[in-house]
Order: structure tokens, then C-alpha cells, then sequence
């Protein structure tokens, strides 16, 4: 007997081995357009959670390769590599448009969360949906879009104030307003695509030529344009609410003004899904529930020197999806309450606006911004025209489009997928945009 005892202790040891194995970490792969400071807050309390949930410690892989449009085309490009799954999670952050698309490839997972949570939730606000009716994603956090703008300077420079999209198409303005190329970041594009909903397809891209020739420069990220105003480099900038909302608690609400336009004031969910094929689904699944969870809404309404909110400096500045949240934080929430919006919401379109979501970025990448140069310089040209009719002969040359909204929703459904006819179409845009704003140029002469 006394031989197996060295054989028995081995396999008593072993057992006693066996807890470390069921601690095991696990992962959650997330791509996602969110700044450091929400991928910090959300990853590491989700952390914590799991882990009091669980007994298991979780890891947190966050995948960047830049704005929302940069992750879309990546998450499309690889489901058409790998089209049963691309080794990774949630897709994280951008707007509803996006998710709309996705879902209509079958590249998202669906799962219900736990009844407990979803009598929390609204499932629309204003006829925008909130959360997706087949469970394949949910609105994390809410936005609003409209202009942020330095009052400090604007009152120093004597500038109209902007409180409609439309008064950003005054002269006045020229080189004074920052915005971001929609071909990078889902919040410059929704701005955009709000702008063509609320004004139509001929009257928006008219407004959205002026605004261009007022527009100092496109960045590539919509999140530098908040810093610019702060700093001066201009005064009026297109904003997503929460990047507004964190300069202002920062600098001060008396420097820095943001306003939700009356001329079309929407606000939409900021969606999370989980992506078909996910690698780590039932931590995937864990994810959303932590999401959409109080404690874990708070971290975006709350101070960062609230015990319950986030460490990250500055707070996240974001408005929760959860109506009751509001009122039972009170003055500790430092967002307004989007389900009491003054301004009533304009009913957009989601459907239109995501099946279009790329000619519109197309159109607008060529006409405006590739064009920028020449665009300015015939904006400048009709600015110091003195004859009203020739101003106004300039002015419609200098807006004229190459298709009309018929033609770029058939577009969009069929040439749009073709490379060679799309690659065809966008450089005949180019010369006729080089064309038109010559033609206009020479009017205001």
C-alpha cells in the first residue's frame, strides 16, 4: 500500500490544482471608433464585473483602426474575406446607419438581454429606434449633433451667432468653422446626412457647398474639431454632443456654447452588437449585458469625481439610454435629458440614411472636400460680388449637383457595388465639380 501513497498524494495535488484551472482568463476582442477614455472606463469596470459575476478574470482586447466609417469598411472587408466570423467580438460605438447595414448582411449575432433589462429601455424615441427588434444591437448611449462654437472670440470678433445648420452658410463665416471628412467619421457624416433629411436632397447639398466654402479645412477625425474651437483655430465647429460637452466642462459653458439646431434636431442611439461568429460569445454576451446596465450607465452621465462615475479626467460626458436614470440622478447627471428635449427631434430616416450612407460620403468627399481648394476660391470670389444678380447667378452654378436624390438612392442600390462604375462615376464628379466652380468664379467677375 505504501507505494501507492506517492501516487495518491500526486493525485490529491493535482485535484487541489484544479480551482487555478476555472480562473482561467478569458477574452473579449472589441473593435470600436470610441476615444481612449470610454475604452478605458468600459474595459476595466467590465473587468470587475466579470470577475464578481463569474469567479473568472476576463481581458479586454480593443481593436482601433480609426473612425466609424474606417471600422465599418474593415468589418465588411473581412466578412467578405471570412464570411463565418473575423476573430472578433462587439463591434462598439458609431452610428445607428452602420448597424442598420450590417445587420442587413447578417453579419451581426442576436441576443436578448435578460427581461430585467430591457423594461429599463425604450425600445424607439420620436419613431428612431433605439435598440433593433431582432435583439442584434442596442443603443449603448445616446447623441445629439449640432454646433459648438468658441463665444469667448466670437463676441472679441463681432461673428453671428449659429443657432440653425443654415446659418453656418453665411459669409461671414468664411474660414471660421471646422468639420471632418465623413468618409472617416460616422459623426461628420451624420451631420451631414441630417442636414439632406431635414432641407431635402438639392436644398441640403446647396447648404452643405456653402458651409464647405466657410470650412477652414476636413480633418480626418471629427474629434479634433472641439480642441480647434477651444484653441481659437476656429470658431464654429460641427460637433457630436459629448465632444462638445467635455470641452465645456473643461474651459466652461460660459466660453464654449454647443446647440442642438431647431432646424433639425436629432438624436439617435450609439449602438454596441455582437458580430456573427464571435470567438468569445458568452463573454460577448456578458459585455452587453455590463453595458446596458445601470451602474454601468452612470459612467457616462456622471462626474468623474462622483463616487459612482468614471476615473477617466473629464468625466465621458454622454447621455444614457436608460429615461428613468435622469431622474434618479438628478443634478449629479451632467448631460440634459434627451427624452426631454426642448427642441422636438426631426424624424429621420434611418433606412434612408444608412442605404445611402457611402454615395453620400462619395459625393460629399468629391464635391466639397477634394475640391476644397477651388470650392473656397469661388466662394471667396462670389463673397466680394457687389452685382446681386450676378451673386446670385454665381451662387446657383457654384450648387449645382450632378444627380438627383432618385438617381443616387437607385445608385446606391446597384452601380454602387460595382467598383469599376462607381471608380468611373466619382472621377466624372471631379470634373464637373473643377468644371462648376470655374463657371462660378467667372459669374462673380
Amino acid at each position: 500500500m505504501s507505494y501507492f501513497k506517492p501516487l495518491l498524494w500526486g493525485a490529491i495535488l493535482c485535484l487541489l490544482a484544479l480551482p487555478a484551472l476555472s480562473s482561467a482568463q478569458d477574452e473579449l476582442i472589441i473593435i470600436s471608433p470610441h476615444p481612449e477614455g470610454i475604452e478605458t472606463e468600459f474595459g476595466t469596470n467590465f473587468e470587475k464585473w466579470y470577475q464578481e459575476q463569474t469567479g473568472r478574470s476576463v481581458k479586454t482586447d480593443w481593436r482601433d483602426v480609426g473612425g466609424t466609417s474606417s471600422n465599418y469598411r474593415f468589418i465588411e472587408s473581412e466578412f467578405k474575406r471570412v464570411p463565418d466570423g473575423i476573430g472578433i467580438d462587439i463591434f462598439f460605438g458609431g452610428g445607428t446607419d452602420n448597424y442598420l447595414r450590417l445587420s442587413n448582411m447578417g453579419w451581426l449575432h442576436a441576443y436578448k438581454l435578460p427581461e430585467v433589462q430591457l423594461e429599463q429601455m425604450m425600445q424607439s424615441l420620436q419613431g428612431i429606434p433605439l435598440y433593433d427588434a431582432e435583439h442584434q444591437w442596442y443603443g449603448a448611449a445616446l447623441s445629439s449633433f449640432g454646433i459648438m462654437y468658441n463665444e469667448e472670440l466670437r463676441e472679441i470678433l463681432q461673428l453671428p451667432k449659429a443657432s440653425a445648420w443654415q446659418d453656418l452658410g453665411d459669409f461671414a463665416l468664411l474660414g471660421r468653422i471646422g468639420a471632418a471628412d465623413p468618409r472617416e467619421s460616422g459623426s461628420a457624416h451624420m451631420v451631414y446626412e441630417i442636414i439632406l433629411q431635414t432641407v431635402g436632397w438639392e436644398e441640403g447639398f446647396a447648404l452643405l457647398t456653402k458651409i464647405g466654402g466657410n470650412v477652414r479645412g476636413f480633418s480626418a477625425g471629427a474629434n479634433v474639431i472641439p480642441t480647434d474651437v477651444v484653441a481659437g483655430q476656429v470658431i464654429y465647429g460641427l460637433a457630436i454632443d459629448f465632444y462638445a460637452y467635455g470641452q465645456i466642462a473643461v474651459v466652461g459653458a460660459d466660453k464654449i456654447k454647443y446647440v442642438v439646431p431647431a432646424d433639425g434636431a436629432v438624436v439617435t442611439a450609439d449602438p454596441i452588437a455582437i458580430l456573427k461568429g464571435a470567438p468569445n460569445l458568452p463573454v460577448a454576451q456578458k459585455f452587453l449585458e455590463f453595458v446596458l446596465s445601470e451602474n454601468a450607465q452612470k459612467l457616462w452621465m456622471l462626474r468623474n469625481s462622483d463616487p459612482e462615475g468614471p476615473k477617466w479626467k473629464g468625466g465621458l460626458n454622454r447621455a444614457s439610454v436608460l429615461p428613468g436614470l435622469y431622474d434618479k440622478l438628478g443634478e449629479r447627471g451632467v448631460v440634459p435629458n434627451p427624452f426631454a428635449l426642448e427642441v422636438p427631434p426631426f424624424q429621420y430616416n434611418s433606412d434612408k440614411g444608412g442605404g445611402r450612407w457611402t454615395i453620400v460620403n462619395d459625393l460629399f468627399g468629391v464635391l466639397i472636400i477634394d475640391s476644397h481648394k477651388d470650392l473656397v476660391n469661388a466662394w471667396k470670389a462670389i463673397q466680394k460680388c457687389k452685382d446681386p444678380a450676378k451673386r446670385e447667378a454665381a451662387i446657383a452654378v457654384l450648387t449645382k449637383m450632378p444627380i438627383t436624390e432618385e438617381e443616387a438612392m437607385q445608385m446606391a442600390t446597384t452601380d454602387w457595388k460595382n467598383p469599376s462604375i462607381r471608380n468611373e462615376k466619382i472621377k466624372e464628379w471631379g470634373q464637373f465639380a473643377k468644371q462648376k466652380f470655374k463657371e462660378a468664379r467667372n459669374l462673380a467677375k
